[in-house]
């Protein structure tokens, strides 16, 4: 009972740990309003400050809510996000999704046969013959060795390493700006988030280790390339800079979000390696269409029998003639070829864009993947003004935490031409005349 653990409590993390298994347990109900700071304070024998904190880390686990001058309650669970976008005018580009170019995704259903689909009962192994030689052989070329394991996708794989080994109140260290949907699941979740800034090259080694001396912390997540919306890709030195700095917490669990791995036009870093425990996921939206919900994983064996132990809790395993679709698709050297390609023009197509901003003095960063970010002073204003010259693209407010305002534009899909129009309006926008080249 929370009344009798009270007594004992001497910190604020104790304090808001003894709250939180209260309202999981359902001693406290939501809507229940807490005591005053004051109050409890006296109660327990510590200061305001120390209840002052532990209801602000209450309040960032989303476990509580908080109104000026009035009591604090136990908040309702956090409902699962649902996207909510309006339809956009038939003349304007959308360039707001993250999502490939259709016509760069090769061919998938041509790869549709009748000997594709083969019966497989509940005894069935989770994971299918025909994908493990291909994917074994993807993770051994980036010196990655783990056990495999089939998620339905990126997003489904984190959540699934999540649930199984943190608990409501862990705090997770993560990238600034970090991915909307992440976001949202460590906020379900119940997780602290610690964000550590990031520039071209990844996570700021003198910031993750800042951030790890600041709390005890129980993962770390990570996107080592094509970081959305940033841009950023590990370098193999700042991969070995970072390596040395999470050497010393060897319970720190690593999980790498590699979600445009095939095309992400830049070549793969790990901090996985030596790790006790440790996943990279590896999702074929990007390169093969988001409509196959298909991500691999490699992972130390703990991690993987407990991600298959979570399946098994809901969809049991990721259908066998999806694996069998994407095994035939990799092995392909035609479509290896124009994934291959797909690269290629993504890579063109971000810095054909990247280059026209500069050339009209916008910086903007984006090394790699599909996105281009340009800071700006004020992003409604600005998405609201590219809106009537035909352009929708994402402001920054979902993905930052401490990051200052920024708008995020998808170039998978952007021609060259194509993008020196926007930066022109950009730079209109942004208080310039209209470029015109000498």
């Amino acid at each position: 009972m929370l009344a009798d653990d009270l007594p004992t409590l001497v910190s604020s993390s104790a304090i808001a740990k003894a709250f939180s298994a209260a309202i999981a347990s359902g001693e406290l109900a939501v809507g229940t309003a807490l005591p005053s700071i004051r109050s409890l304070s006296e109660e327990i024998g510590v200061s305001p400050g120390t209840v002052a904190l532990a209801f602000r880390l209450l309040r960032e686990r989303g476990v509580i809510t908080s109104a000026h001058g009035k009591r604090s309650r136990v908040a309702e669970r956090p409902p699962i996000p649902r996207p909510f976008r309006l339809p956009l005018p038939d003349d304007v580009r959308d360039l707001s999704t993250s999502s490939p170019d259709p016509a760069l995704l090769p061919d998938v259903g041509s790869f549709l046969s009748p000997d594709l689909y083969a019966p497989r009962l509940y005894n069935t192994p989770a994971l299918d013959d025909a994908l493990v030689p291909i994917m074994s052989a993807q993770f051994a070329a980036d010196g990655i060795d783990g056990q495999l394991t089939v998620v339905n996708g990126a997003l489904d794989g984190m959540e699934r390493i999540l649930a199984t080994h943190l608990r409501p109140g862990d705090a997770v260290i993560v990238e600034d700006p970090q991915w909307v949907s992440s976001l949202s699941l460590f906020r379900v979740l119940g997780l602290t988030v610690v964000p550590v800034p990031v520039d071209d090259e990844g996570m700021i080694p003198s910031a993750l280790a800042e951030a790890l001396g600041s709390r005890r912390s129980a993962a770390l997540i990570l996107t080592p390339r094509a970081q959305n919306p940033y841009g950023s890709a590990l370098s193999p030195e700042r991969a070995e800079r970072l390596r040395a700095v999470i050497a010393k917490t060897p319970e720190l669990i690593v999980i790498e979000d590699d979600h445009a791995s095939l095309i992400a036009g830049a070549p793969a870093s790990t901090l996985a390696t030596g790790r006790q425990k440790w996943a990279v996921i590896r999702s074929m939206s990007k390169a093969l269409g988001p409509d196959l919900r298909i991500a691999v994983m490699s992972s130390d064996a703990e991690t993987a029998d407990r991600v298959e132990g979570r399946l098994l809790l809901g969809p049991g395993w990721v259908s066998h003639l999806t694996q069998r679709l994407v095994a035939a698709v990799l092995s392909d050297e035609q479509a290896v070829a124009q994934i291959a390609t797909a690269e290629r023009v993504y890579t063109e197509r971000r810095s054909a864009f990247a280059g026209a901003l500069a050339d009209r003095g916008i910086p903007s960063v984006g090394r790699s993947g599909m996105n281009v970010l340009i800071p700006v002073a004020e992003e409604s204003t600005l998405a609201g003004f590219l809106l009537t010259r035909g352009w929708a693209v994402r402001t920054g407010e979902p993905f930052r935490l401490h990051t200052p305002p920024f708008i995020r534009v998808t170039t998978a899909a952007l021609k060259p031409e194509d993008g020196v129009r926007l930066a022109d309006d950009l730079r209109f926008a942004l208080g310039g005349e209209r470029y015109r080249p000498a």
